[in-house]
């Protein structure tokens, strides 16, 4: 029986590995050994990040909703109590991008939830 060669297998999954590491710095992009150590950490970071990228997204929603919001002499957690109680239903990227491109709806927004929030508290 003949025997197996591997060196077409070996190559492309080195192939496979530098690739993805194209963009990296120093021997990590072009010696095997280092940069699978960089690939299979940078594949680690990605899993968790992608699950940080939500809440960071959140975060910055909720950062510009509260600057838009205290124009109208709101604070976010104000303006989001006023909005849940007037029933409006809308998510804080939505109420966002409304802040930032639609100025003339936001403020149509912020006067329903001012209205349904108690006067004197």
């Amino acid at each position: 029986m003949a025997r197996v060669k591997r060196g077409v297998t070996s190559h492309a999954k080195h192939k496979k590995t530098l690739d993805a590491a194209k963009g990296f710095y120093g021997r990590r992009k072009n010696t095997i050994r280092a940069a699978k150590a960089a690939v299979d950490r940078s594949m680690q970071y990605a899993t968790r990040d992608r699950k940080a990228k939500k809440r960071v997204f959140r975060a910055l929603w909720i950062q510009r909703l509260n600057g838009a919001v205290r124009e109208f002499g709101l604070t976010y957690s104000r303006f989001i109590d006023g909005l849940t109680k007037a029933g409006v239903i809308i998510d804080r990227k939505v109420l966002s991008e409304l802040a930032i491109s639609q100025p003339e709806a936001f403020k149509a927004l912020v006067e329903k939830a001012k209205s349904a929030l108690p006067q004197g508290a």
